[in-house]
């Protein structure tokens, strides 16, 4: 069994189609059926149902292809182990970051890993939380950054750090009634709409965690728009269209704008006693068991240094 003859399996796998795979992996479509008849011979096996023109993957098949991902995966991060023995003049770092910390937080941290380790490529995709969390998991990211609680289902499975802290503040536009108010009670955030972001987010949950410490179940806030992006509920809540609870990251120009205000929360109606914050880690995650990386190595300690 050779490196090659799995990867023309995993391609014939994922195509379903013998010609389709030898386009994708620019070999000829012979060669395609010369690799799967030998693996078939060898181990006295069926890796595909033939059905008329098309293709089944067998049960023999699927365990092949599981165990496939699984070796060309460690030979790809062998490869990129052995290239890195250069001192880190080349590679790719490959980083997954919730979107507000990827807009906001990260950069500053990039720009100064790219600065030391100009040959380095650093690729961040953005989505929100949990799939950063699952990307990391499945090896899609060597590192993930985040603010949310990781799901149990994988915190067997990923390492978490705290590398700094991140703070909602309950915001509202001009023409919202509480605009002019230094504060409002706990009590008093039934009385007006929300623009929420999505289930999956770090901000939402960090939001919806809060309320539950303050006695308040979320469900019961009168929701107005639920929204994917954070930039989004920013720019409604601006025209005055309910309130939000937005990361201090990304609305420091509005407050200075006077565009948003942010609202104090306090436990009485009278305005008094103790401020009531949200405040929640931001997280670096890696898998426990897969190899890391000298750049991800390397990444980590700007992380929790600079």
């Amino acid at each position: 069994m050779t490196l090659e003859q799995l990867r023309i399996f995993l391609a014939v796998a994922e195509q379903l189609h013998f010609t389709r795979a030898a386009e994708i992996l620019y070999v000829t479509q012979p060669a395609v059926s010369a690799a799967i008849q030998s693996l078939e011979t060898e181990y006295s096996v069926k890796l595909f149902h033939r059905v008329g023109r098309r293709i089944e993957i067998t049960e023999a098949g699927i365990l092949l292809q599981l165990e496939a991902q699984k070796i060309l995966e460690q030979v790809a991060l062998t490869e990129r182990g052995l290239r890195e023995l250069n001192n880190l003049q080349r590679g790719e770092l490959r980083l997954g970051a919730s979107l507000t910390i990827g807009n906001y937080w990260l950069p500053a941290k990039i720009s100064h890993f790219k600065h030391k380790y100009p040959g380095i490529s650093v690729n961040c995709p953005l989505a929100n939380a949990e799939e950063i969390c699952e990307g990391t998991a499945t090896g899609l990211f060597d590192l993930g950054v985040v603010t949310g609680d990781v799901k149990p289902a994988l915190k067997s499975v990923l390492e978490q750090t705290v590398v700094g802290h991140e703070r909602l503040q309950v915001v509202v536009g001009k023409t919202h009634p509480w605009y002019n108010r230094a504060r409002i009670s706990v009590q008093e955030l039934m009385e007006t709409g929300w623009v929420m972001r999505e289930s999956g987010s770090g901000a939402q949950q960090m939001f919806e965690q809060a309320l539950q410490n303050w006695g308040i179940d979320s469900d019961q806030l009168p929701i107005v728009l639920i929204l994917s992006s954070s930039e989004m509920v920013k720019a409604i809540v601006e025209t005055g269209v309910g309130a939000a609870a937005l990361p201090e990251l990304m609305i420091q120009k509005e407050l200075q704008l006077l565009t948003l205000r942010a609202i104090e929360i306090t436990r009485s109606r009278k305005g008094i006693g103790t401020l009531l914050e949200i405040v929640q880690p931001i997280w670096k995650i890696k898998h426990q068991q897969r190899f890391q990386t000298k750049l991800a190595i390397a990444f980590e300690q700007i992380l929790t240094s600079v």
